[in-house]
């Protein structure tokens, strides 16, 4: 009884082992399904780490994207200030008039830097290459601008507008602006048409007798005394010329490239004629400049004129109180011509005759300049910034118990001076030379 009870609890142990094999397959065999998973999921970890990668790239693209958007956004900005026209000017005064017209509406580029003397002043080839590239070019004209004169005929040649400031004034010509003819040997220049530096009388309105040859002087040396020069003003007498590089009396030095005749280029010198080159300036920007605004020019240009005006008046007040037989210059070069006619002074004498900043004087011309500084009772000879002041120390030293003043003629003066602007530089001259004569 006892085994055959034993048997059916084997039995069922048996059959217990199975289910519980059975079971443990159908996990083994779940979890074997879901390991592919897994496996799938961690099988490329090279796969994860560039996917982890890309992330960073993609933060780039997106700043990209950004920047992208924004420079588009910058981009009719930068347009706008590459389709501003580019005015080149030679002097800094006139540089600082024609911005003070143009204002923001032109990018406005100066050739001389301050300081420099236009009668001397050589530009580089990126100068050369700014002037005849510009959308307009303005000059002082006259032949002021010396070394510049072949590129500012070659920008015009080539099609670049060209502005010149004494074509748009009343000029005077060297010798009219109060002179009284003491300069040089009594040598009368004022009424004279000719160069007596490489003289050339092809263009002279005067009658050779009979006859009818058109010649060259070249280095002829003839006596004028029987000639019959018509019109002509002056006498040869005697007077054994070479008209190829004539000398004039005991002058031993050359004036060669200082013209004594034609118009006088230092017009600045006049507030008021500077007024009418902002008037013909403004002209000329309007019909040959694109781009500016015709009306904000004139209405510029307007203020600007009544500155001008207002400078004038200042500068009248300021002389009135030089007695009126104390008005006499002495100046290195012939460049206060329109000062002194517009103020009522005499020039009584310059030391560089001519246009020109530079050039030989003789030791008889300083002593015949000192006896005339002497006989006029000159308490000053008046330097310049942008010249050297040799000849005029020298004059000083000849004369003896004399005042130097120095003033702006060519250029401003310096950032922070009181020439830095056209303005400045005209109220400065004028305070100086009322301080010196009154």
């Amino acid at each position: 009884m006892s085994s055959i009870r034993r048997r059916p609890m084997l039995a069922a142990l048996a059959a217990l082992t199975l289910v519980a094999a059975a079971c443990g397959s159908d996990d083994d065999s779940s979890d074997a399904d879901e390991a592919p998973d897994a496996a799938e999921v961690t099988a490329d970890p090279g796969e994860a780490d560039g996917a982890a990668g890309d992330q960073p790239e993609q933060a780039d693209s997106t700043e990209q994207a950004d920047s992208t958007e924004q420079a588009a956004g910058d981009q009719p900005e930068q347009a706008d200030s590459a389709e501003q026209p580019t005015i080149v000017v030679t002097t800094s005064i006139l540089g600082d008039v024609v911005e003070e017209i143009v204002g923001d509406q032109a990018s406005v580029v100066t050739i001389l830097p301050v300081g420099a003397d236009p009668h001397d002043f050589q530009a580089s080839a990126q100068e050369v290459d700014q002037m005849v590239s510009a959308d307009a070019l303005v000059a002082n004209g006259g032949a002021l601008e010396e070394g510049l004169v072949d590129v500012i005929d070659t920008a015009r040649d080539d099609g670049v507008p060209t502005f010149e400031a004494l074509s748009a004034i009343e000029t005077i010509e060297f010798g009219e602006g109060g002179h009284d003819h003491h300069d040089h040997g009594d040598e009368d220049h004022g009424d004279e048409d000719k160069d007596h530096g490489d003289e050339d009388h092809g263009d002279e309105d005067h009658d050779h007798g009979d006859e009818d040859e058109d010649h060259d002087h070249g280095d002829e040396d003839h006596d004028d005394g029987d000639e019959d020069h018509g019109d002509e003003d002056h006498d040869h007498g005697d007077e054994d010329e070479d008209h190829g590089d004539e000398e004039q009396g005991d002058e031993d030095h050359d004036h060669e490239g200082h013209d004594h005749s034609g118009d006088d280029p230092h017009f600045w010198m006049d507030p008021l004629r500077m007024a009418s080159a902002v008037e013909g300036m403004v002209a000329f920007l309007s019909a040959e400049v694109v781009g500016l605004d015709a009306a904000q020019l004139e209405a510029a240009a307007a203020s600007y004129v009544t500155e001008l005006e207002a400078l004038d008046a200042e500068v009248v007040a300021l002389v009135d109180a030089i007695p009126a037989d104390g008005r006499v210059l002495v100046t290195n070069h012939d460049t206060f011509g329109y000062f002194a006619d517009r103020y009522g002074f005499e020039v009584a004498g310059v030391i560089i005759p001519g246009g020109g900043t530079t050039g030989n004087v003789s030791a008889g011309e300083l002593a015949e300049l000192a006896e005339v500084i002497e006989a006029e009772g000159v308490p000053a000879i008046f330097a310049e910034t942008t010249a050297s002041d040799e000849f005029v120390n020298v004059l000083a030293d000849e004369v003896g118990e004399i005042a130097v003043v120095e003033l702006y003629t060519g250029s401003l003066g310096e950032p922070g001076s009181d020439g830095e602007t056209y303005l400045g530089m005209v109220r400065s001259n004028a305070q100086n030379i009322s301080d010196a004569l009154g």
